[in-house]
């Protein structure tokens, strides 16, 4: 069951009473802090913090707060008295006045695997019109100055009317993000790119649009959402991945875009998967092959795929077999033609290393043949080049793990070694603890010094 609401004190201070008003119009209106948030585009966690006095509300989101709630602008005018033009930036509690703000960028000199690097918590900060953008234009994203970037001095006004030119904007920067996220992890800079990504994109949805480009807006920012949830969920940012995950789905739906859709299903079953839900991974997964007909076989073996990642981790031999078998047949279908541009990525490599990961599961929790997961990881190392390297530093460390609990440890730490070359460059939280598993499978070879030497690596990289 879950734990009751701790009671609020409205009369502690103004922020607790102007959070108690916001507690009362949600459950009046019948919703949880998890089902609101993304409906006001906030995450849960910074609902509650607000309810519980301890986070500042931005008047935007009072107002979407009114909007959702219903309440005739009672938190509007209540933030008015509140909060006011006099309210100062601080950190989330009267105490901690040196705490980040949520939303806000902080520089941390953080540990190479994303530790104690700082980005921003919770879900992007409420969407006030404010691109992350420092001009109209491309050019400040390819700049180098990424810090202008991030904390434009001039933040421009939206559009008065969306044009083709806005929505190729949206496209690019999702490439951009995209191909960061792959190549460095979705820690550090990238996620603090992606997030002031997704304030931006959202607030195009409010300008007005003709008509004929609606659903092209739709897709664009429905394909960005996914590259930042994935960014987030890389970082562990699971709330702020969760939140823009919606808005993908969201916009996919309206826009009738059945593969936008698939993917997106597709994310959120990996990320289930990845916190110990295979359950809902693998419900996650079938809806996204719902219309499975007006999928490309490309996509269908990627549901597949994680349809067997979910079986594989609730130990179901026979369903996570079967998975695989109509993953490869799809894929054996597969014409990059058929396919849309952001599909590219689901290459032979990327296949067999998803496929790998069920048959990874299997082996270890279910004592079946290694061979199978072997052979996919070396296609999947041997096939990722220098642009996703995460992927390659993954597959490899799985592969080393392989080794070293059915296989050569002394093999496995040669292997280990070259997943180590890749991933001490990243910032990506899914590869930190991928190597801590690795450091485990080795301890149980502790006499052999290839092993220890390996392991010391591995320590020295996740602190380093």
């Amino acid at each position: 069951m879950p734990r009751p609401e701790k009671p609020l004190n409205p009369d502690a201070s103004p922020r607790d009473w102007f959070g108690h008003e916001v507690r009362y119009w949600r459950k009046q209106r019948g919703y949880k802090a998890s089902t609101l948030g993304p409906l006001v585009q906030v995450s849960p966690s910074l609902l509650e913090k607000i309810e519980k006095g301890t986070a500042t509300c931005r008047r935007d989101l009072a107002e979407r707060l009114d909007e959702v709630l219903e309440t005739g602008g009672v938190l509007t005018r209540a933030w008015g008295m509140v909060y006011g033009e006099t309210e100062k930036p601080r950190g989330e509690t009267e105490k901690g006045a040196s705490r980040k703000v949520e939303g806000t960028v902080q520089a941390h000199q953080g540990r190479i695997l994303g530790r104690d690097i700082s980005s921003p918590s919770g879900s992007p900060e409420p969407v006030d019109r404010r691109a992350f953008l420092a001009t109209s234009s491309l050019a400040a994203f390819a700049s180098i100055d990424l810090a202008g970037l991030v904390t434009p001095a001039a933040p421009p006004q939206l559009p008065a009317r969306i044009r083709p030119k806005d929505i190729a904007q949206v496209l690019s920067v999702a490439d951009d993000i995209h191909r960061r996220d792959n190549a460095h992890g979705g820690g550090g800079l990238v996620g603090v790119l992606a997030s002031r990504a997704m304030q931006w994109s959202v607030g195009l949805l409010t300008a007005p649009c003709p008509d004929p480009l609606r659903p092209q807006l739709l897709s664009a920012v429905a394909q960005l959402g996914i590259v930042v949830g994935a960014s987030h969920f890389d970082s562990y940012a699971h709330d702020d991945a969760r939140v823009a995950f919606k808005i993908a789905a969201d916009c996919a739906e309206e826009a009738n875009d059945w593969h936008q859709r698939a993917k997106v299903y597709s994310f959120l079953a990996r990320q289930a998967i990845w916190i110990g839900d295979p359950d809902t991974g693998l419900t996650q997964a079938e809806k996204g092959l719902v219309r499975a007909d007006r999928l490309t076989p490309t996509i269908q073996a990627m549901l597949h795929s994680a349809r067997a990642r979910a079986f594989a981790k609730m130990g179901d031999v026979g369903g996570t077999l079967a998975a695989v078998g109509a993953a490869d047949d799809a894929f054996a279908k597969s014409n990059p033609a058929d396919d849309p541009p952001w599909m590219a990525y689901y290459d032979e490599a990327q296949h067999h290393g998803d496929t790998a990961h069920a048959w990874f599961d299997l082996v270890i929790l279910k004592d079946q043949d290694p061979g199978q997961a072997q052979r996919r990881f070396e296609i999947a190392i041997a096939g990722h080049d220098d642009g996703y390297a995460r992927s390659r530093a993954i597959s490899g460390t799985k592969l080393a793990s392989l080794l070293m609990a059915k296989g050569d440890p002394q093999h496995a730490a040669v292997v280990g070694h070259r997943a180590l070359d890749d991933a001490g460059g990243l910032t990506s939280q899914r590869a930190a603890d991928d190597l801590k598993e690795l450091s485990r499978f080795a301890s149980r070879h502790w006499r052999l010094p290839e092993t220890t030497y390996l392991r010391e690596r591995i320590g020295a990289t996740l602190q380093a």
